[in-house]
């Protein structure tokens, strides 16, 4: 595979977001990021009532979190039909109707009969949710490039990374006064506010005459020159790795504290949400260090990171060494790294298609939730302990790091003199 050219207008000083007030641009990163916020809500808020959910319909643990599957399958098939379509008609519609189809499914769940309708209902809110991601990521380009967008997603990042710190507690609050249906009718008041939130005060930023045309071929073309790509198929497929190593935390975590450690419910909570708030911090820690580093040297130190943190992780788990905190720190370690990742690997990768931004971001988002989905039940399978899910997270963090060196390469890493300057960008401006 070879790169292919971009075709975008790249300079730094021609970006619409150059016209941006600080103030509009802090204002542009609350709403993107209560929009990406819904995604993660989704999954995260209904963690706690898998076992109410598994007695209710009288089912059982293995195919009610399939539900989690589900829905992760459901977002990367949305993001693979929602951004080509965002490129051929603009970003608010698209998103809107996305946001409806969620809040739609999220109402349905709340009477769903069993566990078969309610793993159905939740891929469709699954694609609806990820109008939302999607959307966010195409505008970020449509207004910013390079060390700019890399900033822009820094500060998006601090409202997507409170969802995993709030919603699962949220989730528990609900569970204490109702049953487990009530959590997906907050889900519904929740994107019924992003609904009228985003229709209210969200612009279109893909104009008309930047917009693809209709049709299968036009859409063929696009995908074709993204998968020809060799640098952006190494980033997605690097992002990939890492996110599924998240998810592998995410599902198996649970396991390997409550049960092998004897967390209680609340004790879990306060462990899971300490590697949330490490992941929220860093990425604003992100922002000055774009001010010295190239986003493609933080990137690859990020990775680099995780991968220590898990062999640490893995190392400990086999000992024994440490206890509980043996496996906690090296763990929220390595979600600290991972949040030097999240930011710098869209910047790089959107940079170099421009003229398809939605579709490039539905393809990252897409892969993501793919691979997630692929790796939720890998630390279950090889018995959910700390050592299947060090072992796990460490061979994520391996395949990335071997896509950035081999298949994406340092050069790739790197973006032009000109998308590199950032003195006057309102986003990092304080």
């Amino acid at each position: 595979m070879t790169a292919v050219a971009v075709r975008a207008p790249v300079r730094a000083t021609s970006t619409p977001g150059e016209r941006l007030s600080q103030r509009k641009v802090r204002l542009f990163a609350l709403l993107l990021g209560v929009m990406a916020a819904v995604g993660p809500a989704t999954i995260d808020m209904y963690l706690p009532s898998l076992p109410q959910i598994t007695t209710d319909m009288g089912s059982t643990d293995a195919l009610v979190q399939l539900t989690l599957t589900g829905t992760m399958l459901g977002m990367g098939i949305g993001q693979l039909v929602i951004g080509p379509l965002s490129d051929t008609f603009g970003r608010r519609r698209p998103l809107l109707i996305g946001l409806l189809a969620h809040v739609a499914a999220s109402l349905a769940i709340v009477v769903a009969p069993t566990v078969a309708v309610l793993g159905i209902l939740r891929v469709v809110q699954g694609f609806g949710a990820a109008a939302s991601a999607t959307i966010a990521m195409a505008v970020v380009r449509d207004l910013f490039v390079g060390v700019r967008a890399a900033q822009l997603f820094s500060r998006l990042m601090l409202v997507v990374g409170i969802a995993p710190v709030v919603a699962p507690s949220l989730g528990s609050a609900i569970l204490r006064v109702g049953s487990w249906r009530a959590i997906f009718v907050v889900l519904a008041l929740v994107s019924t506010m992003v609904v009228l939130i985003s229709w209210r005060f969200l612009p279109e930023t893909l104009p008309p005459s930047a917009r693809r045309p209709v049709g299968l071929a036009s859409m063929v073309g696009v995908v074709g020159g993204l998968v020809r790509d060799r640098v952006f198929v190494g980033l997605v497929l690097a992002s990939g790795c890492s996110f599924g190593a998240v998810i592998a935390y995410v599902s198996g975590s649970p396991f390997v504290l409550q049960d092998g450690f004897g967390l209680s419910v609340q004790q879990f909570g306060v462990a899971f949400s300490a590697g949330a708030v490490g992941m929220v911090v860093m990425t604003q820690v992100n922002v000055p260090l774009l001010r010295r580093f190239e986003p493609g040297r933080l990137l690859l130190t990020g990775i680099i990171g995780c991968l220590v943190s898990t062999a640490v992780l893995l190392a400990t788990a086999l000992t024994g060494a440490g206890g509980l905190f043996g496996v906690l720190v090296p763990i929220w370690s390595a979600m600290a790294f991972l949040a030097l990742t999240f930011p710098n690997t869209p910047a790089i990768a959107l940079s170099r298609h421009g003229e398809a931004a939605g579709t490039a971001s539905a393809v990252m988002g897409a892969s993501q939730n793919l691979v997630a989905a692929a790796a939720a039940p890998i630390v279950g399978l090889l018995g959910s302990s700390a050592v299947s899910l060090g072992l796990v997270m460490f061979g994520c963090f391996a395949v990335a790091l071997t896509l950035l060196l081999f298949v994406v390469r340092p050069q790739g890493l790197k973006l032009p003199a000109d998308l590199m300057r950032n003195d006057r960008s309102p986003v990092a401006a304080h």
